[in-house]
């Protein structure tokens, strides 16, 4: 052992990224540098939306308390909620890919944003 201690958790340092902290490169990031930019709350009110309704529509029994119609011998309500398990897996994975998207670009804008400020006022 070199006898030195393990500092805390928030005091360790940030690995160092160029151009963060305002792209005033040389002095290293801190807490407070963004790593994203400013949210767009239209994917994640739409993802909200699609996963709601994946959670909710098949726990309304109003919609599917009948016999018929029969699809190949098997009553109405059996079907409709195992036509329910691929639509939610569906449902789920185009707002997994909205949210994911939106992260994505926000990271994107934010490494754009520190690497146009490098030596001064963005024109």
């Amino acid at each position: 052992m070199s006898g030195q201690e393990n500092p805390a958790p928030d005091q360790r340092p940030i690995p160092a990224v160029p151009g963060a902290n305002g792209g005033r490169r040389g002095e290293p990031p801190t807490r407070d540098t963004p790593t994203r930019g400013p949210a767009r709350p239209l994917p994640y009110v739409i993802a909200g939306i699609l996963l709601a309704a994946a959670i909710v529509i098949p726990l309304l029994p109003q919609l599917y308390s009948s016999d018929a119609p029969r699809l190949g011998g098997m009553p109405f309500f059996y079907w409709y909620q195992l036509l329910w398990v691929p639509l939610s897996a569906i449902l789920s994975s185009f707002a997994y890919w909205l949210v994911t998207t939106e992260d994505r670009r926000r990271r994107r804008e934010a490494r754009a944003a520190a690497a146009g400020f490098e030596g001064g006022e963005r024109a």
